[in-house]
């Protein structure tokens, strides 16, 4: 079975009051999965933006991976191929 397709992820950002929030969306034009994290600057530390993005875009696609996967699963027992073992949860 010959089979190519192609799926994009937009990661979006946005930072208030030292809390940077992330969207992790996958979609195909039909249907649309959205993950989301977020991280918050520590009073203490010295604000660096490129590491609360990180974080919150990592967490976020850490989420969307985890929606992927039991979106997977499901797919497989309703084909009727239940996995042996159980995966690693992400997410």
């Amino acid at each position: 079975m010959n089979h190519a397709e192609e799926w994009k992820v937009g990661v979006y950002l946005t930072e208030e009051d030292g809390i940077t929030k992330a969207r992790a969306v996958l979609g195909d034009g039909n249907t649309q999965m959205v993950g989301r994290g977020k991280a918050r600057c520590n009073p203490q530390d010295v604000e660096i933006p490129a590491i609360g993005d990180e974080l919150a875009a990592s967490r976020a696609m850490r989420d969307l991976a985890g929606q992927l996967m039991h979106a997977a699963d499901r797919d497989l027992a309703a084909a009727g191929a239940v996995p042996d073992l159980p995966r690693t949860t992400y997410g």
